[in-house]
Formats: structure tokens, C-alpha cells, sequence
């Protein structure tokens, strides 16, 4: 009887040979009374994604998954219980004094060779993946005019130059009501700037203003740049609306008729500037689409391109993890910084690292921070980390960097696009219809119920690792080869199909007077 029983139990999955709880697999969840393939039955319904105990936890006890205490029970939990977050609490977050860099510097992994993409090649040597028109703002004010020649740019002009393949706004809240000398006022200021400088807009910068703001021109644009424009809405030579847009159309030709002479040529993958992010994450995040990430994120690195992994606080809990990682003790040095800098950024604003997760992170099966964040750092994969850099920064090395983002989706993705990424990668096991226009955006799906429920919104479907259809490994290899595609403009995006856009957002930590 025994044996016959065993064979009708229902598969879960135990990331860890050390973990205490094991997730449900089957779409829609399972009933109380389920006997799992572990030998736990269930003591009540557990939706899908969600954590069932494997043995009896004591109170105070620690709750293990993927071999690490992701929280302490509030209340004893039998074998078979639902494990939510409502019965854990966080453990303490590491210590960051405790961060040192290794004895010993971490091996690069072995060379990659024979790969490349077709891209835009830019005057400064980097690469873009589209040759876009972006035009930037130094206020809010002028978005509504800047939206409204963007529409008859679209219209009027873009016919003209087929090699160019679309005008973005970069439209932003900041520049008026600033304290623009405050300390950190800076990061905003750096980002704008460096948006503009993303090798897919192919080095032309343009910027509408409109007179009486404290963000100027010149402070977003560089020094020198001959072929960089500017105008003022508050021109007295400008009468009305229509000579305004006028006059945007006008510089507009000027860097269409640039743009429109780039052409698409092989390129090396050392040329790939590719930001991994998550968002809308669910328990399979860590299991599924963010492995794959990493294993892509490595192959990427091995020929030699350029990989971003952010949002400090969904990398806070798992720190103490990427120090062995660091390629020098500078790297160990500039993350700890950062990590204490953001640290003292949510204190002041009387939060910590737990209001990170959200209720669709919870939904999904994620009970807090720790777990979550034991799962985001899997898109980093195993490479060593060459550098750290801080909200807004460009890239500053080739191979695998840390970019200091809040890990809000929005404002994480237009600080690595700042950085000067080229292609975006977005993983989800919730859902969400984000892209960014001016980066294709991979989007991957944790999960394959999801993959399935939104099945022209999402490109990849990452559930097919915990079916066990595919490995991390094979899964890294397929996302390498549809990011040389996407690259190479060879085949679109789900959700550049469908015309998704959302909106860039800044991170302003200083004060708005």
C-alpha cells in the first residue's frame, strides 16, 4: 500500500538538499490531504509557488530555502503546513564591515569566440542595437510640445529617412522646483545626461528647454560636442505654438539626416551592453528565468560584452555572496558604499529593506526580502564582478558590473539605460507588460502558466527548467542566441510588436523646493 501511494504523490520542488520547505509546482495550487513526492501531506490548500514544511519548525526556528535561513518562524509550523508571509520574520541582514574581498582573485571563465551581431557602430566605438532619434528635456514643462512634434515627426519626417527606425522623447519630471545645488541632486542631473549619450541614439543629442528652469541645456549636454542642439521654448523669436514646434522639427532634420547614414554592421559581442532586471517576481524567479539570466549573463561575458545587475535592495540580503565574486578590493570597497549609502537613504525615509516586496511578490510565493533576494542575484551568474557603479554612472569596464539602482522597475531600467546599455532583459512571474522604447526589453517568464496566459506579451518562457524540459544551462543558450537576434534587428520583441512603451523615470533623491 505504501508503495502504491508513493507513486500517486505529487511532484514539489526542494531547491537545496538542506531546505526545510519545498515549493508546489501544479497550476492552481493543491488540496489539504495531498501527499507531496518529499513525504509531506498537506495540512491545508497551498496555492501555486507557495512553500510547504518539510519537517516540523519550532518557533523561533529558521525557515531554509536554497540553503539559507530566508526567515524565523513566528509560530511552530507542522510538517505539511503553508509557509506564507505571515508566519516568518526577517533574520538579521548582513553585516556589511563583515564584506571583505578575496585572498585570492576569482578566475575569468574560459573565452567564448565566433559570436556576433549586427549593430549600429557610433564615432565613440560603442554600439547601438536601434538607431533611434531621442529627444531630451531639461524640464516638464516642455513634454506636451516635445510629445506633440514627436507625433508629427513620426508623421511628416520619419517617411524620409528609412534607415532610422523611430523618435523617442525623453521626457522626465525634474528641472523646475529643484534644489539644483543640493548634494544629491547630482544623480539626476548625470542621468539625464547620460541617457542622452546611449549608443542608440547614435550620438546625436538634442535638447528642448524652456527658459526659465534651473536644469540648463549645458549642464545635459557635453562640453564640445559640435553636432549636440538646443532651443528654447521662451525664444522671443518663436510666435506661438506652431513656430515652437516648428523650430523643434527643423533641428530634428538635422539629426535625422545623420542618423538616417548609420548602417548595421557585424559587430563582436564584446559590443552588447545588457541589463538584467526583475519585476512582478514570484518564487520561480530564482529557480527558473533568473538562472537563465545568469547562464546567458556568462556567455555574454565570455565573448567578452558587458552584463548590469541592479537593485540594491533586492541584492542587500545576498551581499555577502558576491564579495568572493569581486575582482579587486576595490570592487568589495565601491559595493559596500553603495549598499551603506542606500541603507541610510531608506532609514531617512523611515523604511527599511522589507518594504521592498510587494503583494504580487507575496501572491507569487515569495515570503519576504531574503528569499527574494536570494533569487534576484541568480541573474548575475558566476562571472567575477569587475565593477561597482553608482545611480546614473556610465559604464566604466567591460564584464560584469553592478549597477546601484533602486529596484522599482522604471527607475532601475532608465538608470541602466544612463549606464548605457544597449539590449534589456526583464524576467517576471506575475506579469507585467513593461518596455522600455528605447532598448528592445526581453521579457521572460518564470513561470509556464504565465508563459501560456500571456502568450504574445512574453518572449521566453523559463518555466520549461522546472518542468525539467529544459536545463539552466540549455535555457542560457537559447536567451544567448534571441538576444543576437533581437540585437542584430533580425526579429522584434513581443512587446515592440504590440507597441508597449513606458514611461523613463529618474531617481531624485534630493530635495524638490
Amino acid at each position: 500500500m505504501r508503495e502504491a501511494a508513493m507513486n500517486t504523490a505529487v511532484p514539489s520542488l526542494k531547491v537545496h538538499s538542506d531546505d526545510n520547505v519545498s515549493i508546489v509546482l501544479t497550476a492552481g495550487g493543491l488540496p489539504a490531504g495531498t501527499e507531496l513526492d518529499t513525504g509531506a501531506v498537506l495540512k491545508e490548500d497551498v496555492p501555486f509557488g507557495h512553500k510547504v514544511a518539510l519537517a516540523d519548525i519550532e518557533k523561533g526556528g529558521a525557515v531554509i530555502r536554497y540553503g539559507v535561513t530566508i526567515g524565523l518562524a513566528l509560530q511552530p509550523l507542522e510538517k505539511g503546513a503553508w509557509v506564507n508571509e505571515h508566519m516568518i520574520m526577517l533574520p538579521e541582514a548582513p553585516h556589511l564591515e563583515s564584506l571583505k574581498a578575496p585572498a585570492v582573485a576569482p578566475k575569468s571563465l574560459p573565452p567564448l569566440e565566433g559570436y556576433t551581431f549586427e549593430g549600429y557602430r557610433n564615432a565613440d566605438g560603442s554600439v547601438g542595437t536601434r538607431n533611434l532619434l531621442g529627444i531630451s528635456i531639461s524640464v516638464q514643462c516642455v513634454a506636451g510640445v516635445v510629445e506633440h512634434a514627436v507625433k508629427r515627426i513620426r508623421e511628416e519626417l520619419l517617411p524620409n529617412y528609412p534607415n532610422v527606425d523611430d523618435v523617442v522623447p525623453l521626457t522626465h519630471s525634474y528641472g523646475c522646483g529643484v534644489a539644483i545645488n543640493a548634494t544629491d541632486a547630482y544623480i539626476p542631473i548625470r542621468t539625464i545626461k547620460n541617457i542622452a549619450l546611449n549608443p542608440n541614439f547614435g550620438g546625436e543629442v538634442m535638447v528642448v528647454a524652456l527658459g526659465c528652469e534651473k536644469l540648463r541645456p549645458e549642464m545635459i549636454m557635453t562640453k564640445g560636442d559640435d553636432k549636440a542642439t538646443s532651443m528654447y521654448l521662451q525664444d522671443e523669436g518663436l510666435s506661438g505654438f506652431s513656430a515652437m514646434v516648428d523650430d523643434i522639427l527643423l533641428q530634428a532634420r538635422m539629426h535625422l539626416e545623420r542618423l538616417n547614414n548609420r548602417q548595421r554592421e557585424t559587430c563582436p559581442v564584446s559590443d552588447l551592453v545588457v541589463g538584467m532586471q526583475c519585476g512582478g517576481s514570484d518564487a520561480f524567479s530564482g529557480i527558473t528565468a533568473n538562472p537563465m539570466l545568469g547562464a546567458a549573463a556568462d556567455l555574454i561575458v565570455r565573448a567578452g560584452g558587458s552584463v548590469m545587475f541592479s537593485e540594491v535592495t533586492e541584492v542587500r540580503d545576498s551581499v555577502h555572496l558576491l564579495p568572493p565574486r569581486a575582482a579587486s578590493a576595490d570592487v568589495v570597497e565601491k559595493l559596500v558604499s553603495e549598499m551603506a549609502w542606500y541603507d541610510a537613504y531608506l532609514d531617512k525615509g523611515g523604511a527599511d529593506r522589507s518594504a521592498n516586496t510587494t503583494p504580487g511578490n507575496k501572491a507569487g510565493g515569495l515570503s519576504g526580502i531574503v528569499e527574494k533576494s536570494l533569487g534576484s542575484v541568480a541573474k548575475s551568474g558566476s562571472s567575477p564582478i569587475v565593477d561597482v557603479i553608482g545611480p546614473g554612472e556610465r559604464l566604466r569596464r567591460k564584464g560584469l558590473t553592478f549597477a546601484a539602482t533602486p529596484a522599482g522597475d522604471f527607475v532601475c531600467g532608465t538608470l541602466q539605460l544612463a549606464a548605457g546599455m544597449n539590449l534589456h532583459i526583464f524576467t517576471t512571474g506575475r506579469g507585467t507588460p513593461y518596455n522600455l522604447p528605447t532598448t528592445p526589453t526581453i521579457k521572460v517568464a518564470t513561470n509556464s502558466t504565465l508563459a501560456a496566459r500571456w502568450f504574445d506579451i512574453m518572449d521566453v518562457d523559463a518555466g520549461r527548467i522546472a518542468s525539467g524540459e529544459i536545463s539552466v544551462e540549455e535555457g542560457g543558450w537559447e536567451l544567448f542566441r534571441l538576444i543576437l537576434d533581437i540585437a542584430s534587428g533580425r526579429c522584434k520583441t513581443a512587446a515592440d510588436k504590440l507597441g508597449i512603451r513606458n514611461d523613463l523615470v529618474l531617481f531624485n533623491p534630493a530635495p524638490i523646493t
